[in-house]
This record gives C-alpha cells, sequence and structure tokens, in this order.
C-alpha cells in the first residue's frame, strides 16, 4: 500500500508517469502504476519537477529595500555602502523574521534548497546566529547552506579573518570570499589564497564572490582554480558572478574556461541581478553583465543560477521565483536552443543541486518525495509561463497547494473553456 500515487504526470524530458510515493520516498516510477494508495492525485499532464534550488542568494539582506535608503546609483559599490549604514540598526530577531518570511514565501514556489552568502563583518555576528537557528527550523521544510562572507574584505577590514573563524566555529557551512573588493589586486589573490589554505584545513566547499565588475582585467578566477588545484579543492570550488569574463577577450576567455574545467569549478550566475548592476558605466552599447554560460557549459563546466537579492540594498525588486530567474538568463545569454532551454531549467533544478552538493535529489526511485507539480505541460512552458506551483512535497507530504488559475492553461493543452460559463 502506497501513501501517495501521482497519476499521469509529465516527468522534464517529456514523458509520461505515474509516481508512486510510501515512506516519504519515491518507490516507483512508471507508465501506469497498479498498485494501491491510501490517497491519489491525478496530474493531467501536467509537469512534475525536482524542487528548485537556489545556488546563490542573501537571507541576511532580503527585504530591507529602503530601510535606510535606496539605491540610486544601481551599482554594485552604492549597495555595499547602503547595506554598511544598514547593518548596526539590525537585529538578530530582524534579519531571523524576515529571512524566515523570504523562505516560506519561496517554499510555496517550489524551492527547497538555498545556499545563502552570511556577512561575517559584524563584530556581534547577529546575521550567523539567525540565519543558523533559521538553517536548524526549517529543516523539516527545506535544506539551507550557509557561507562564511567577508563581504567588507578579508584583508579590506581589519578583524575580517578573526569574525570569518568565529563565524566557521558557529557552524556555517562553507568559505567566501570577496577578492575584487580588495584593495589592491594583489590583496585579492593573496585574500584567495588563505581562504582556500582555511577551506582545505577545515575540509570545507568554497564559494566566492569573484570579478563580479566589468572590468576585463579582474581575473581573481584564474588564482581560484589554481588554489583548487593547489589545495586539492577540485570539485568543490564555485565562482559566483564572474561578471568580468563578460567583457574579456575572447582569446583570454577560452584559455580561462579551459582553465576552468580542467580544475574541477562550478560556476554560478545571477541574471537578474547582473544585469541590473553590470554596465552602469557604460553609454551605449550596454554590456549585460552575465559570465559566458552557454560556452562554459560547452566545456562542461557546471552553472547554476541563483536569485541572489530580493528587495534589498542592491536588487528592490524580485519574488524569489527560480523560473523568473532561469527565464532571464535563458534570455539575457540567448539560450532558445531546446538544448539550451533545457541547460536553463537544469541551472535552477538538477545542476544546481549537483553544485550543491545534495544528496539523493531528483525524480528516482529510492530518493526523498521532494517534488514540484506546475501548471505547465513541459520544461518549455515552465520556462515561458512561469507558472502557478499546484502541489510541492517534501518528503512525500504535500505542504503547500494553490489552485489552477485559468490564465495559465498552455497551449499545449487539449482543453476547451465555456465562456458562457465564467
Amino acid at each position: 500500500m502506497m501513501d501517495l500515487v501521482l497519476k499521469n504526470g509529465v516527468l522534464p524530458d517529456g514523458s509520461r508517469a505515474d509516481i508512486a510515493i510510501a515512506d516519504g520516498k519515491i518507490a516507483a516510477i512508471e507508465t501506469e502504476f497498479s498498485g494501491e494508495a491510501v490517497e491519489t492525485l491525478d496530474l493531467e499532464g501536467y509537469l512534475v519537477s525536482p524542487p528548485f534550488v537556489d545556488s546563490h542568494f542573501h537571507l541576511d539582506t532580503t527585504l530591507t529595500a529602503g530601510l535606510i535608503r535606496h539605491n540610486t546609483s544601481g551599482t554594485l559599490l552604492e549597495g555595499i555602502q547602503i547595506w554598511k549604514e544598514t547593518k548596526p540598526h539590525l537585529t538578530e530577531e530582524d534579519i531571523y523574521a524576515r529571512a524566515r518570511k523570504l523562505c516560506e514565501m519561496t517554499i510555496s514556489q517550489g524551492t527547497l534548497a538555498i545556499r545563502s552568502h552570511v556577512d561575517i563583518s559584524d563584530p556581534d555576528l547577529k546575521a550567523v546566529r539567525a540565519l543558523v537557528r533559521l538553517r536548524e527550523d526549517l529543516k523539516p521544510w527545506m535544506t539551507i547552506q550557509l557561507v562564511a562572507f567577508p563581504q567588507d574584505g578579508f584583508f579590506r577590514m581589519e578583524g575580517a579573518a578573526e569574525l570569518l573563524v568565529r563565524a566557521l566555529d558557529m557552524g556555517l557551512d562553507l568559505v567566501g570570499g570577496i577578492p575584487h573588493y580588495e584593495r589592491t589586486t594583489l590583496q585579492g589573490g593573496e585574500s584567495i589564497d588563505a581562504l582556500f589554505r582555511l577551506a582545505a584545513d577545515r575540509a570545507l566547499p568554497i564559494d566566492m564572490h569573484c570579478d563580479e565588475t566589468d572590468d576585463p582585467n579582474s581575473r581573481h578566477i584564474e588564482t581560484m582554480a589554481a588554489c583548487a588545484v593547489k589545495y586539492g579543492l577540485q570539485g568543490r570550488v564555485t565562482g559566483s558572478h564572474l561578471t568580468s569574463m563578460h567583457s574579456m577577450d575572447n582569446a583570454y576567455a577560452d584559455k580561462l574556461i579551459g582553465l576552468l574545467a580542467e580544475s574541477g569549478l562550478a560556476a554560478v550566475s545571477n541574471p537578474l541581478i547582473n544585469m541590473t548592476l553590470s554596465g552602469r558605466y557604460d553609454t551605449y552599447p550596454k554590456r549585460r553583465g552575465l559570465t559566458r554560460i552557454p560556452e562554459l557549459l560547452r566545456a562542461g563546466v557546471p552553472v547554476g543560477f541563483g536569485h541572489d537579492c530580493v528587495m534589498d540594498p542592491w536588487y528592490r525588486l524580485g519574488s524569489h521565483d527560480m523560473l523568473e530567474v532561469a527565464s532571464m538568463g535563458l534570455h539575457a545569454a540567448q539560450m532558445t536552443s531546446e538544448s539550451e532551454m533545457a541547460a536553463c531549467f537544469s541551472s535552477v533544478t538538477d545542476m544546481a543541486a549537483e553544485i550543491l552538493g545534495l544528496d539523493a535529489y531528483g525524480l528516482k526511485v529510492g530518493n526523498p518525495a521532494d517534488l514540484v507539480v506546475l501548471q505547465a505541460c513541459s520544461v518549455f512552458d515552465a520556462l515561458r509561463l512561469r507558472p502557478c506551483r499546484l502541489y510541492v512535497l517534501r518528503n512525500g507530504r504535500v505542504i503547500s497547494r494553490t489552485e489552477p488559475r485559468l490564465s495559465q492553461l498552455t497551449l499545449s493543452e487539449e482543453r476547451t473553456v465555456d465562456l458562457a460559463r465564467i
């Protein structure tokens, strides 16, 4: 006897299947499941996806837009300055409450894993305490990874090194960095080496904000790739943003992409925020500011997408809908072939989960029954429509349910609408 059977679903590869769930796990995926179940849901041909994964976010800054003032220049540097002005006014409870509100909203949209960078520049480490508590409180519903992030610079801010070690001792999961924000290029490289040595000593993965600038001479990702080999951290290193690659000449970028693939690095792009912050010093033509997503993927470098910000000093918009992120990445990177669109969907599902090292993720027998049912009939329609999430399941239990929306009926559905009844 199964606990739940999802009948007539469509999988991301386009095949039709019934999914049987027992004891919180996927017990069977079959064309037509004939066993008995306590409950059966007819999905009527709608898409069943693994849960969405946000590869890069800032839970501590979320929902703080306008608390002090808004970012009028739209630049990264003004955002950093506003955040410096905001931090002294925040409490641990403020940070926890805003982050939890964001998480509850995004769970209903099918996002069940977030990697969040946590600013450790506050001497009291209020954000660290708040988000460690949130990570534990929300474990039944979602997975949160926390990166120790020296927002004000590992060397640039006095005492940052000690604070980062304290944050790791409090239970943060990864080592972060921001080499392009150090005072000099040389110090940026030195910060990478020091942080990699720390990560290797503690056997921790690394995820650094790297080369988040339009400057084509910002090449710290090259040093990260070299340090991954030097410290034996291949496959455990992520470079986030990498927007300077958009401005590099093709000859250097080609060499660099090969180096990243050889060193086992992953990349994370944040399409909404990268496009908004980049090109602010340009007249016309204006740069899009994304990293070279198609080229990285062709070289075998995993690429995840992150939302990065929702209503904070860098980006006062955002709904934390990971399908919006995937759609924006698709448009900005001009990834419109069938395989490229599938890769964009994977960048917020399977490939993102690979980058985060999530165990037992995906629609496979024996895995936890974590999944999302979307009001769409294909991955293409999901990217096109950013549809309603009809059901969100965690360990086989429905934790969010939303009524279908008439306006989101897809072109591929064989349905008619009786206008006389509306």
